[in-house]
């Protein structure tokens, strides 16, 4: 009889603790939630409603002055306030103006010209919410809440019209038409890419979103067509990941490997009679498969495939001047921003809505900020390259080859070649076809350009020892070089 009493003195002892435990912790909420209210009671009652200085808004503000200044007396300083055209950011408050108005209660509501202006100052030099403040005569506070607002409504607004990703095979095949045209590079539907941006550390993440690089980042993954704009786009995945696991994870791979996103069925190259797939171009970072191509990797390579990898490094590079374009054009996205990951995904999303925009509906202005040749046939670099630009992403190493994919790239060696404008000045580019060009340049001890043609300038009246598609033809005058090319293909 001792033991069950002493068994059920144990449970009434175990129950009776644990309501304790309880009252304890009711108890210490409850004294909690008093203390907040008497700390709420002995809160200093504020001083202002507002400003005075804000109030002045009207009188001293730059919505107000100096954006009125700028529209009527000098728009190339508007542009350059602003990043745009007067008539672009009049087209963007008429569209995005609905979305971004607030409803009119015991306070007028701030204007939507001026949310939209200090939004698309704030994207195209990435100040500070404080540094907005006082030069708009708005709350910094006030600004941090509607940047974010302003950004998913120009998305939104933008979304169908700018975002119009091929789903066509007669869609994919003008934009392989493009890079056959301007880039000499057929069957490619469009260059692929990562870049860091940028943010600061968000709370309780360990290193999730610290890179290679040493900084903490979200990384943006972009196809762009030949035209710098961009089809398609995955952004707000954590700088730790590289581009090859972000597009492995992506709905455009599965989309690539199983054949569902429209591409044209194969056909034959120019100067071919072998079918050969459409298919994307990218760096090391991605694997080579039969819908991506990618230049060759080693060294001592031969004259094909010397040539193809120039080739393929000219169709690549694409995307990397459209980062460079965009960067260049809202700094912010040099800058580390100071915001959650999902807030840096809405502002990226809106500056590259914005670049799509600006080159759909001013295109002649936007070409300004692209590389391009003079009448001499010499490469001038265009502004952006001045300027510091992302980090790429790391890197994901070389991948499995495939058979089929292998196969492609030796094709490009009998596309005819029809390198820049500069066509003709150069006794090289003088109707040769890709296989003589390859020996002749191979001969002559010639490697790949890379991502970024070298600007030289004429030795001779009768032709160019080197052009900007061609590494330096030393000690050779173009009169032999020529000769060099017609008896090689000779052979």
């Amino acid at each position: 009889m001792a033991a069950p009493r002493r068994l059920r003195m144990a449970l009434l002892e175990h129950e009776l603790a644990q309501v304790r435990f309880q009252y304890n912790l009711v108890l210490a909420a409850i004294l909690k939630a008093a203390e907040r209210e008497r700390q709420r009671a002995r809160r200093r009652e504020r001083r202002w409603w507002v400003r005075e200085w804000i109030l002045r808004r009207a009188l001293f503000g730059q919505y107000e002055t100096l954006m009125k200044e700028l529209e009527a007396e000098h728009p190339a300083d508007f542009k350059a306030f602003l990043r745009m055209e007067p008539q672009m950011y009049y087209e963007l408050l008429n569209r995005v103006g609905p979305r971004i108005t607030k409803s009119t209660t015991h306070r007028n509501p701030l204007d939507t010209g001026l949310k939209l202006a200090i939004t698309l100052r704030f994207l195209a030099t990435g100040s500070r919410s404080h540094d907005l403040a006082f030069a708009f005569r708005v709350p910094h506070n006030t600004i941090a809440l509607f940047i974010p607002e302003v950004c998913q409504a120009i998305y939104d607004v933008y979304e169908d019209e700018m975002w119009a990703t091929p789903q066509t095979e007669d869609e994919w095949r003008t934009v392989a038409e493009g890079f056959g045209d301007r880039w000499n590079f057929p069957h490619c539907c469009g260059a692929i890419d990562g870049k860091h941006v940028a943010i600061k550390k968000p709370p309780k993440s360990g290193s999730l979103y610290y890179n290679y690089k040493g900084f903490f980042s979200i990384v943006m993954l972009a196809v762009v067509d030949s035209n710098y704009k961009f089809i398609w786009v995955d952004v707000g995945s954590p700088g730790s990941c590289s581009d090859a696991g972000i597009f492995n994870r992506s709905r455009l791979e599965p989309g690539l490997r199983e054949g569902t996103i429209g591409l044209p069925q194969p056909d034959s190259l120019p100067n071919d009679d072998r079918d050969t797939p459409y298919y994307m171009v990218g760096d090391d970072a991605f694997p080579l498969r039969q819908y991506m191509l990618k230049p060759y990797p080693h060294r001592h390579l031969a004259g094909d495939e010397r040539f193809f990898n120039y080739r393929c490094s000219r169709a690549s590079r694409v995307v990397e001047n459209a980062f460079g374009i965009l960067v260049n054009r809202f700094r912010c996205l040099l800058t580390t921003l100071e915001m959650r990951p999902s807030t840096v995904t809405k502002t990226v999303m809106a500056c590259m809505t914005l670049h799509n925009l600006m080159r759909t509906r001013y295109p002649n202005i936007q070409n300004a900020d692209l590389d391009r040749e003079d009448e001499q046939g010499q490469f001038i670099a265009s502004a952006w390259r001045d300027q510091t630009v992302l980090e790429d992403v790391q890197a994901a190493g070389n991948g499995p080859y495939i058979y089929t994919s292998r196969d492609i790239r030796p094709g490009y060696g009998r596309v005819p070649v029809e390198f820049r404008p500069s066509i003709g000045r150069c006794p090289l580019h003088r109707s040769a076809t890709g296989t003589i060009l390859s020996k002749a340049l191979s001969h002559i001890g010639w490697s790949s350009v890379g991502a970024r043609p070298v600007s030289v300038k004429k030795t001779s009246s009768s032709g160019c020892l080197r052009c900007t598609g061609h590494r330096p033809i030393l000690g050779r005058a173009p009169a032999d070089v020529f000769s060099d090319v017609v008896t090689m293909g000779l052979r």
